[in-house]
């Protein structure tokens, strides 16, 4: 018999181990690093052996032509998974994570993967409508849209909506709002557009939106990625824990389980109320981990 913590488990059976056990956060993490590591192998050996490769990548990211796009269209998501070196994906990945944590807080995986998509696609087309109508573009070539921002910023926004005045420790500066935090970064993206990379910046600026407006109408009771939801569910069931996918199973067949009461409902809600009342007046390290645990789980089940 293997041991849970992994100690008599060989490398494959870590793997599987480690994939079951991460949460949907981690697991976005982990496909845009493998593509990424799997672009760039392909990259070294066609140098290598003098072979062409530029086409497998032109075939995954977005184009500004929508003739292009037309027989291309799955990379209004693809492109969502591509970047162009590892400052691009190390940047992207640091914020989605730093970002994410506080997301599931107060929404599912799934939500979160609604999100991202849509940040990919609203990024997607303000970048098309952008390059094919404004006259800054009109002597542009060529062109394509490539890496995860427009969705990153989406759930950095939507999260600093959700929640404006939570705290984050960001290294020397000491605890800053996180509306701050993406505030800078949207007035920063506004501030670029005429000086480097203008498609990438307005694209960052078309998940924002979408971010924000996300959240505010989820609040008033309107879905507005609903139209998503068939996708997004078979990608988040390939996400889903094996361990987790059982557990829904066991709980559904056992019909003698008794369900959650409505004050069991209410004191879990009334504790998550309190330890996000406490990240609000002192940031997110102020949790211990018997709180944080809490809050993960219940995100996880919203």
């Amino acid at each position: 018999m293997k041991k849970i913590d992994g100690t008599d488990m060989d490398w494959k059976q870590k793997l599987t181990y480690k994939y079951n056990t991460a949460d949907t956060l981690e697991k976005l993490i982990g496909v845009n690093v493998a593509l990424f590591l799997v672009i760039f192998v392909i990259q070294t050996i066609g140098f290598l052996f003098q072979i062409p490769t530029g086409f497998f990548v032109e075939w995954l990211v977005f184009p500004k032509s929508l003739i292009e796009y037309a027989y291309k269209p799955w990379t209004i998501i693809t492109y969502a998974f591509m970047h162009s070196g590892i400052f691009h994906i190390l940047s992207n990945m640091l914020i989605l994570y730093f970002s994410g944590k506080f997301f599931l807080t107060y929404f599912s995986g799934k939500r979160m993967l609604n999100l991202y998509f849509l940040g990919a696609i609203f990024g997607a087309l303000i970048y098309t409508l952008s390059y094919n109508l404004l006259p800054a573009f009109s002597s542009t070539g060529r062109s394509y849209l490539i890496g995860a921002s427009a969705s990153v910023m989406a759930i950095l926004v939507a999260t600093a909506t959700q929640a404006p005045n939570l705290q984050v420790r960001l290294f020397f500066l000491g605890n800053i709002k996180l509306w701050w935090i993406a505030s800078f970064l949207v007035v920063l993206d506004v501030i670029q557009i005429p000086l480097s990379n203008p498609g990438g910046h307005l694209a960052h600026l078309g998940g924002s939106a979408i971010g924000y407006f996300y959240i505010t109408q989820l609040n008033k009771g309107n879905d507005i990625g609903s139209w998503l939801q068939t996708f997004t569910d078979w990608f988040a069931d390939f996400f889903q824990p094996k361990s987790r996918k059982s557990n829904m199973k066991t709980v559904h067949k056992n019909t003698s389980k008794k369900q959650s009461s409505p004050t069991s409902r209410t004191d879990k809600q009334k504790k998550i109320d309190q330890i996000l009342d406490k990240i609000s007046k002192s940031g997110y390290d102020s949790l211990s981990k018997e709180e944080k645990d809490f809050l993960f789980k219940a995100g996880k089940d919203m």
